[in-house]
């Protein structure tokens, strides 16, 4: 694993030499890393999908849990009214 990454674009120098000034005293290590932990907390997911048990439940295969429900259009959606 690599200990050292270099970075020789300036403005990116200039960008991480301010934020470490601004946000951690001058460590440009802890700078980067922080940036790094907040780009990979964006793509995380926030929370479970079924609360705090996970393997609770378990869906079959070719379930798609964020398909449509309804396949037909509801009244109310359409307009039409019910006859009653």
């Amino acid at each position: 694993m690599p200990t050292v990454v270099t970075l020789n674009r300036p403005d990116v120098v200039a960008l991480i030499e301010t934020a470490a000034n601004r946000l951690t005293g001058g460590n440009k290590t802890e700078v980067v890393a922080m940036a790094m932990r907040r780009l990979l907390e964006q793509d995380a997911r926030s929370g479970r999908l079924y609360g705090a048990h996970p393997g609770s439940v378990r869906e079959h295969d070719g379930v798609d849990l964020t398909a449509p429900v309804l396949e037909d259009a509801t009244d109310a959606a359409t307009g039409h009214e019910i006859d009653r």
